[in-house]
């Protein structure tokens, strides 16, 4: 699974570069703290996996960094998606 750490997504975020963002935590947690992207629960990414684009890299991320994981390999195990890469220790290690 590819990887990317915080501080290399806070610089990526700095550049205008083209990705996508996905959150897939839940509203109430988005609503509390947000940097940006598609909020898409963990329990409705598969229902939703049509609205994710393939063309370009998709940065998933949630608190720690599990939830973001499990999300990944569901999509890349059911829908065949190549382009999808993890925050390494979710918005938990972006708040240090």
């Amino acid at each position: 699974m590819k990887q990317i750490t915080a501080e290399q997504l806070k610089d990526k975020l700095g550049q205008n570069g083209d990705f996508y963002l996905l959150d897939v935590r839940e509203e109430y947690e988005h609503e509390d703290f947000d940097i940006g992207g598609t909020l898409i629960p963990l329990g409705e990414v598969m229902s939703k996996a049509a609205e994710i684009p393939t063309d370009v890299p998709v940065i998933v991320y949630c608190h720690r960094g599990i939830r973001s994981q499990i999300a990944i390999q569901r999509l890349e195990d059911k829908f065949g998606f190549t382009n999808l890469v993890n925050l390494q220790g979710g918005l938990e290690k972006w708040e240090r």
